[in-house]
């Protein structure tokens, strides 16, 4: 069975992961991820949760329980900041993957993006590269998504809402399942091959005993065509 490991960023008391009137980075993370787990348990994919709420687990012990695990997918949950902590016009939502993990991550990290951007109406900031740690030390393909601005006034409201907290799981969730689904239809398509299998009614050495008989076949309702094999 499909397995994602779901990080919630960061811990209650990380230092200096709050907006500037004191709003928890990690009490978004988390109502996020609570929400992004239920969805894809109801969608029969099961989940692996890195982070703790009482403790701030250590980026290494999330990669670790993760890669033990034999997670398919590493999800990295947070809320961006920019510059010294003061409110600022930046916003917008960013997906990061690392350099190394290849086509996979790339493909489910724009999934996220472009499903965010259409369900929320944020400012697309695109998928980048980044080296953090989540995304280079997991075995397995990692995503690490960026909700809106913690200091931005507008995104902070929204990132404070139950309703946007429910609505970004949601479409975390949403671009996984139809990641995972779409692999499965494409990997049953291969294993049928989605073949065409033709039968051959005669073989002839004139092309006119080949016509008469495509003629008749035609005739009959069949789809008929002559080739030529030598």
């Amino acid at each position: 069975m499909t397995l994602i490991a779901i990080d919630a960023g960061h811990g209650y008391e990380t230092p200096g992961k709050r907006s500037p009137d004191g709003m928890r980075e990690y009490a978004f993370n988390r109502a996020v991820a609570a929400e992004c787990i239920k969805q894809l348990e109801k969608a029969s994919l099961k989940t692996l949760k890195t982070h703790h709420d009482t403790i701030d687990v250590s980026l290494k012990n999330r990669t670790d329980k993760a890669n033990q695990a034999g997670a398919d997918f590493f999800i990295s949950i947070h809320a961006n900041a920019f510059g010294n902590g003061g409110w600022n016009e930046v916003s917008g939502i960013e997906t990061y993957i690392h350099s190394t993990k290849g086509n996979n991550a790339l493909t489910l990290a724009k999934q996220i993006q472009t499903s965010l951007i259409q369900g929320t109406g944020r400012k697309d900031r695109g998928v980048k590269k980044e080296n953090f740690h989540v995304l280079r030390e997991s075995s397995m393909p990692a995503v690490l998504i960026e909700c809106g601005f913690m200091t931005n006034r507008e995104e902070k409201a929204l990132l404070a809402s139950t309703d946007y907290r429910v609505k970004c799981g949601e479409l975390i969730a949403g671009a996984i399942i139809s990641y995972f689904k779409g692999s499965e239809a494409t990997s049953a398509s291969k294993k049928t091959g989605n073949a065409l299998y033709r039968v051959q009614a005669g073989a002839f050495s004139t092309q006119a005993g080949a016509a008469v008989l495509a003629a008749k076949l035609k005739k009959a309702g069949f789809d008929a065509f002559i080739t030529e094999s030598k």
